[in-house]
């Protein structure tokens, strides 16, 4: 006996797989049908089948108009029938989105995080006054903060402005105002522990004695 077999390596591409090859078979028998209501017809009974096989989709707003466009671009938009909704162009659906540009963020200065960048920008909106010249001063012990997490010696508060100044283009100046920023001890000041942490230090304290007496 002899048994005609067919593989999936030897059938057609199919173009959205999720529907299975039957579904893809009945397109391809709806392009091929010559009178035009029997088209309409039939692609409307496949649409119906579609969204029976998946009704996530029904959560998904304009679900019917969705499935209609699957249904074109099942057909490699060969199929001409009229659609209740707008017809999906095969030049839109190719078409290449515009490029994104990749956020501007001071990668000179990384140890500062991704943030400072609209810190900045956003404190130059200001209007002029004690408000803003606080949060420049805000921004800069900020960027002491970060710097003293990179590097954990020291770090003289004129870098930090001269780096403001580079990061700002030259708007935010604190150079000239003779103020010091926050002290290294008082940013690098270690959190006091919550009570569960202290708890958890005392006993461990306290079995720690036990043990050495043991």
């Amino acid at each position: 006996m002899e048994f005609d077999l067919e593989y999936n390596s030897e059938r057609p591409h199919l173009i959205i797989p999720e529907y299975g090859r039957h579904i893809q078979k009945l397109v391809d028998y709806c392009i091929a049908l010559e009178d035009v209501e029997e088209r309409n017809k039939m692609a409307k009974a496949i649409v119906d089948v579609m969204g029976n096989l998946q009704p996530h989709l029904r959560d998904v707003p304009d679900f019917k108009s969705k499935l209609w466009d699957q249904l074109f671009i099942m057909s490699d938009f060969k199929l001409d029938v009229d659609s209740p909704y707008e017809k999906l162009k095969k030049e839109v659906l190719q078409a290449k989105p515009e490029k994104l540009d990749y956020p501007k963020y001071a990668f000179k200065y990384r140890f500062y995080g991704n943030n400072i960048q609209t810190m900045i920008d956003t404190a130059l909106t200001w209007e002029e006054g004690e408000a803003r010249d606080a949060l420049y001063f805000t921004i800069a012990n900020h960027m002491k903060k970060c710097y003293l997490n990179w590097n954990k010696d020291t770090v003289d508060d004129q870098v930090i402005f001269k780096h403001l100044v580079e990061l700002s283009k030259g708007k935010i100046d604190l150079t000239d105002k003779n103020e010091t920023l926050s002290d290294v001890k008082d940013l690098l000041r270690k959190r006091k522990p919550t009570n569960k942490q202290s708890n958890k230090q005392s006993n461990k304290h306290s079995t720690k004695q036990r043990l050495k007496k043991k």
